[in-house]
């Protein structure tokens, strides 16, 4: 396909740089003073995820939470065959059996299911995820120091960190709920990152071994034929695997929504972040190489 030999890759990422800078810019402005929004995964209190045989609203449900003391904090999604009520603070035994059979009494097929997390479980999640990205990031960055270089190894360090970060910013951006697995999206979408990168990369030390480099110029031809040559590749795995993440989105399961978006999303960042991200970073580093003279015979 000739249209893709023409793209001058290396070229076109500025505007892509640019767009990743923005969105960590805006990124970094709404976890400083937003944060994320946390589900009762990774906070203190207890969550209530109702089946229902029959719709409730919350009008309904706002009075026995007021009658029972719990109601500060407590937010009501209700939807035709499921109600979600989440409290800021951990239900003990005696509300929680008051609410059951409150509730009961105006859905007798009703059932529970009550999640609940103290302050010392939700601290330790937290940082266990945080634990899990920077040791899976560690032992990608020794896996391709010795498979490749030290520069390929940071460019997708940073290709990766970018992916992951602009997930979580578009999250703190639209306030969208963070919950366990999100970390385990996250932690996907870097595998699948790394995936394309690494083809990429290993084009290009493969087209190394036989061109000259002798100015910037050889250097920025070899990295976009390299992606050239790779690039239908790197698309049909991304779109592959977003159709399918799509559309758990839509047709998914609540419990498994996030986690779907989180795939959407990150899918979407990291199919050019191989491509405009990783690659023409390494192509930077690799030109402030000092080129050792060639000995006189």
């Amino acid at each position: 396909m000739s249209f893709k030999k023409n793209l001058d890759y290396v070229h076109l990422s500025k505007y892509f740089y640019t767009l990743s800078i923005v969105l960590t810019i805006a990124g970094i402005i709404c976890l400083s003073f937003f944060g994320l929004n946390y589900s009762v995964d990774f906070k203190a209190g207890s969550n209530v995820d109702i089946a229902l045989s029959k719709s409730l609203t919350a009008e309904q449900i706002d009075p026995i939470l007021k009658n029972l003391g719990i109601d500060d904090g407590a937010t009501i999604s209700a939807g035709e065959d499921r109600m979600n009520i989440r409290f800021t603070k951990v239900l003990n035994e005696d509300n929680d059996a008051k609410l059951k059979a409150e509730i009961t009494k105006l859905d007798e097929k009703a059932s529970f299911e009550v999640n609940t997390v103290d302050p010392e479980m939700a601290r330790e999640l937290a940082r266990n995820a945080i634990y899990a990205v920077l040791i899976s990031c560690l032992g990608i960055i020794i896996y391709v120091s010795i498979r490749f270089e030290w520069r390929f190894a940071l460019a997708a360090i940073v290709a990766l960190l970018h992916d992951a970060f602009m997930v979580i910013a578009v999250f703190s951006i639209f306030r969208l709920e963070v919950d366990l697995t999100f970390i385990v999206a996250v932690l996907t979408i870097i595998g699948y990152s790394i995936n394309d990168t690494i083809v990429i990369f290993d084009r290009i030390r493969e087209n190394l071994r036989f061109s000259k480099q002798k100015t910037r110029q050889d250097l920025i031809k070899l990295v976009n034929e390299s992606v050239s040559q790779t690039i239908m590749r790197s698309l049909y795995t991304a779109l592959t695997v977003f159709v399918a993440a799509f559309f758990l989105f839509l047709l998914g399961g609540e419990s498994i929504r996030m986690f779907s978006l989180a795939m959407v999303i990150g899918l979407l960042f990291g199919a050019y972040s191989s491509i405009f991200i990783a690659s023409p970073l390494w192509f930077v580093l690799k030109s402030k190489q000092k080129h050792k003279p060639a000995k006189a015979s």
